[in-house]
């Protein structure tokens, strides 16, 4: 059984990467730190795939998005 990870282990991971990515690169890293089978959890859902994760975050604001891609300042963490 796989321990669900909280969603701001992933937004932290952003803001300490100081990385611009896209939503396919965005996903590679969080299959690399976290692993390929990783679910996710947050204070509004739970057993999120990589891919649904990245979805509510968007959809929340919780990043920023741009012409160049993805990113999560440090002073953006809620």
């Amino acid at each position: 059984m796989n321990q669900s990870i909280h969603g701001h282990q992933v937004m932290e991971m952003m803001a300490e990467s100081k990385k611009t990515y896209t939503k396919q690169t965005l996903k590679a890293e969080i299959a690399n730190i976290f692993g390929e089978n990783a679910l996710f959890h947050t204070c509004m859902g739970s057993d999120l795939s990589a891919d649904q994760l990245i979805e509510f975050l968007a959809s929340k604001g919780k990043f920023i998005e741009s012409a160049e891609g993805i990113k999560m300042p440090e002073d953006h963490l809620c």
